[in-house]
């Protein structure tokens, strides 16, 4: 089997997922992951597509020729040769009055401690005393085993009393790898 991550964006219309499931339909493809939203009134999503090595390069084209003005796609075979250094997930948690550089200062701190970030949402809501704009931010965090939870969440800690917001963090993740 090989995987496919196939990437698709354009104006929100009625049809886009199933016009992409249809693809992988006829060709065998099996859908095992996916996230989408609408986002300003632009459709955006990213699918895994597990096919037949026999079927890869037809479903790549089928995926391709779905492609037009109003639906932008990016198709890339996953390489899952390399064998992954063991790793455990955490969940990262925060609340905070929005300003710009949060994502920013979080993602970097992050990358300096080596930390992947598998998943990221982020909401703006209103404080429910203050009326004042909240952000919000979930992520799910790979952290390689080598690295001291103790030491990242030190570094988070501090950084979260410079940005002015709360972070939570819970490293009770599996292992994997």
């Amino acid at each position: 089997m090989t995987s496919l991550v196939v990437t698709l964006i354009g104006p929100d219309r009625p049809g886009m997922v199933s016009a992409l499931s249809d693809a992988a339909t006829a060709h065998g493809a099996n859908w095992t992951d996916s996230l989408m939203a609408n986002f300003a009134g632009q459709f955006a999503g990213i699918v895994q597509l597990d096919v037949a090595a026999a079927q890869c390069d037809a479903l790549i084209a089928a995926l391709r020729a779905l492609e037009s003005p109003a639906m932008q796609l990016t198709v890339a075979r996953a390489d899952g040769s390399n064998a992954a250094p063991a790793t455990r997930r955490i969940t990262l948690d925060l609340l905070g009055h929005d300003r710009p550089g949060i994502i920013q200062s979080i993602s970097s701190q992050l990358a300096q401690h080596g930390v992947s970030i598998d998943t990221l949402t982020t909401h703006i809501t209103s404080g429910a005393m203050s009326g004042e704009q909240m952000f919000q931010m979930n992520a799910q965090l790979t952290v390689p085993q080598a690295l001291d939870v103790d030491t990242l969440q030190a570094a988070l800690e501090g950084l979260a009393n410079e940005l002015m917001v709360d972070v939570s963090f819970d490293a009770a993740g599996g292992t994997r790898g």
